[in-house]
């Protein structure tokens, strides 16, 4: 038998990464990166699917090609990848905007939209869109950033309503995931005196792992969490 299918954008690093390596044992990967040479570690059997998605004619042929090669298996879809250019808002260019608005709120509506017509034929499937706790708190600096997260967390509240009315027999979910301050590259680049302002903050008193996050997804993708549905998990070690 087969093993299903999980998409993951923005697999090359980061959470993307974590997230691959931790499923990679029970399904079959389709990996996502603007480029092929993003990637420093594919694991083994997977699928490389490559589009910019800061271009809106590459997010659509890239949901073309997944439903036509991959619409058969594919159970999961993790909506991994994120952009941010951290400035205040006045002086944001146009540019930017639109590039954060296509990476982080549209190529998911999209690629949800077509998983959502997979789903729907094959009467299963999990969608996870990858939020933040900017998305519930705000952020200086990253409003723009802040508002996909949220518009992320609304669209999966939304489309579990929507999967409600496919009928007896189906069994989608859909849910987003709000990583606190996780270390990563995108944090890396936080001063060091703004990190220490930030774990003073957190309970759990340590920043969290790559792998906080991947444990996490992985739970939610499998028959455990079947009643986990239209909500956001928060993996952010109590940050308020």
């Amino acid at each position: 038998m087969s093993k299903k299918k999980i998409l993951i954008t923005g697999a090359s690093r980061g959470l993307g990464l974590a997230i691959s390596k931790k499923l990679s044992a029970n399904y079959t990967l389709i990996l996502h990166a603007s480029k092929p040479e993003s990637f420093s570690h594919i694991e083994p059997g997977s699928h490389i699917l490559c589009a910019d998605l800061t271009d809106s004619e590459q997010i659509n042929n890239f949901c073309k090609v997944l439903k036509k090669e991959h619409g058969d298996e594919l159970y999961g879809v993790i909506n991994n990848a994120g952009l941010t250019f951290d400035k205040p808002l006045l002086f944001q260019p146009e540019r930017e905007i639109e590039a954060m608005l296509n990476v982080n709120l549209k190529a998911p509506i999209m690629i949800c939209k077509t998983a959502m017509k997979i789903f729907s034929l094959n009467k299963s499937g999990v969608i996870i869109n990858m939020s933040s706790i900017v998305g519930q708190t705000g952020n200086a600096f990253q409003a723009v950033y802040s508002a996909t997260k949220a518009g992320l967390a609304t669209l999966s509240r939304s489309l579990a309503q929507e999967a409600a009315t496919a009928g007896d027999g189906h069994s989608i979910r859909v849910l987003s995931v709000s990583p606190g301050f996780i270390e990563t590259d995108m944090t890396d680049a936080i001063p060091e005196a703004e990190k220490e302002k930030y774990l003073k903050m957190i309970p759990a008193k340590r920043f969290g792992q790559v792998e906080d996050v991947a444990e996490t997804v992985a739970f939610l993708l499998s028959d455990k969490a079947g009643y986990i549905n239209g909500t956001t998990i928060n993996v952010n070690g109590g940050l308020l």
